[in-house]
C-alpha cells in the first residue's frame, strides 16, 4: 500500500537543561552535540530518509518558536531542504497545540482526501543507528495507516527514573497494544520495570494520521481543539512563515500530547482509538543532561558524520566532556 508521510519536527523547546551552552535564544536543538550536524538537522534528515517505492515523503513541517525562526531557516538552508511549512508559535503552549497546528496544516493545505500520516519527532534527540531507526519508523507507519496511534518505545537498559514509561500488553507482531502510560517511577519501581520486560521508555515520537489526531483531541480535549482552530483561522502567512493568531494562540490551554490524548486512550477501551507501540533499538538519547551527551560521545557507533570529539588540551581533569563549536 502506498503512503504519504508528512514529517513533523517539533523544534520549539527551550533547551534549558544543557546550560550554559544551550540558552533561551540558542536552545540545544540548534547545537551540534553529536556530529557535525545540529540535533535539529539530524531530526530532519532522519525523517526525510523514509522515502521508498511505497512511501512518498513530503517536505518537513516544522513547528517552532517565533524567536528561533531565522535559526531554523538558516539550518534548513545549510541542508538544502525546503520545508513544506514553518509554523511559528508566538508563545510555548506545549506539544498538544503544536501537533494540532501541524495536523490543521495537513488538513487545510494538503487536503482531507490525502490525510497524510504524520511522523512526529522532537528536534532535540539523537540516535546512533539510523538504519534501525528507519526500520522501526516504517513498522510504525504500517500500523498507523489503519488508523492506530503509534508511539516509539525505547527498550530500557537501566532502571531510569527520569523518563515516563509505556506498559505494553504483548501479543503478535511488532506493533504492540499499549496497556498504560506510567509516570516517572522511583528507583525501586524502575528496577521492577526493567525486570518485567513489558515496560519501555516514552520517546515522545508519534506516528498517526492527521485526521486521527484531530478527532482524538476533539473527543478528549475539545477546549484545546477549539482554541487551536481559532488561532489557526487567524493565521498570517509571511515570507514563508505561517503565524497563528497571537492572542488566540495565547488563549490555548498548555498541555502535552501525552496528557491530552495518549494516556486517555488505553484507560478507555471504548474510546475508539487504538494506541500501539513499536520498539526502537537505535541508540536513542534525549540528551537531557550533560551526562547523556558524554555517553553518546563514547558510543562505539557515533551518529554519522562523526565529529563529536575535537582537539582539546586538558590538565588535571577526570570524567569531563569537552565540546566546542562545530567547524565549517
Amino acid at each position: 500500500m502506498n503512503h504519504t508521510l508528512l514529517p513533523v519536527v517539533m523544534a520549539g523547546g527551550s533547551g534549558t537543561r544543557l546550560w550554559p551552552l544551550s540558552r533561551a535564544l540558542y536552545p540545544k536543538q540548534f547545537l551540534a552535540l553529536s556530529g557535525t550536524e545540529t540535533l535539529f538537522q539530524q531530526a530532519v534528515r532522519r525523517l526525510t530518509d523514509l522515502a521508498d517505492g511505497a512511501t512518498q515523503v513530503r517536505s518537513p513541517c516544522i513547528v517552532g518558536n517565533e524567536e528561533h525562526r531565522f535559526l531554523t531557516l538558516d539550518q534548513l538552508r545549510e541542508m538544502k531542504v525546503t520545508a513544506s511549512a514553518l509554523l511559528l508559535e508566538p508563545t510555548g503552549r506545549n506539544t498538544a497545540p503544536a501537533l494540532t497546528l501541524a495536523a490543521l496544516y495537513a488538513r487545510d493545505e494538503l487536503g482531507a482526501k490525502e490525510d497524510p500520516i504524520l511522523v512526529v519527532t522532537p528536534a532535540d534527540q539523537t540516535v546512533t543507528d539510523p538504519a534501525a531507526f528507519t526500520a522501526a519508523l516504517r513498522e510504525a507507519v504500517q500500523a498507523a495507516a489503519d488508523g492506530s496511534i503509534v508511539i516509539l518505545g525505547i527498550r530500557p537498559d537501566r532502571p531510569e527514573t527520569g523518563f515516563g514509561y509505556i506498559r505494553t500488553r504483548g501479543g503478535e507482531g511488532v506493533a504492540q497494544p499499549v496497556a498504560a502510560f506510567v509516570e516517572k517511577p522511583d528507583a525501586a519501581t524502575a528496577e521492577r520495570y526493567l525486570q518485567e520486560g513489558c515496560y519501555y521508555w516514552n520517546s515522545g515520537m508519534f506516528v498517526l494520521r492527521a485526521s486521527v489526531w484531530l478527532k482524538a483531541l476533539a473527543q478528549f480535549r475539545p477546549d484545546i481543539a477549539d482554541a487551536t482552530e481559532a488561532a489557526w483561522k487567524a493565521r498570517v502567512a509571511d515570507n514563508g512563515f505561517i503565524r497563528p493568531g497571537k492572542d488566540e494562540f495565547a488563549a490555548i490551554p498548555s498541555e502535552s500530547v501525552d496528557y491530552a490524548v495518549m494516556e486517555r486512550c488505553p484507560a478507555d477501551p471504548k474510546c475508539g482509538f487504538a494506541v500501539k507501540m513499536v520498539p526502537l533499538d537505535a541508540g536513542w538519547s534525549d540528551l537531557g543532561a550533560w551526562e547523556a551527551v558524554w555517553q553518546v560521545s563514547r558510543s562505539p557507533t557515533p551518529p554519522p558524520p562523526s565529529a563529536t570529539c575535537r582537539k582539546a588540551a586538558t590538565t588535571g581533569t577526570a570524567a569531563c566532556s569537552c565540546c566546542g563549536p562545530r567547524s565549517g
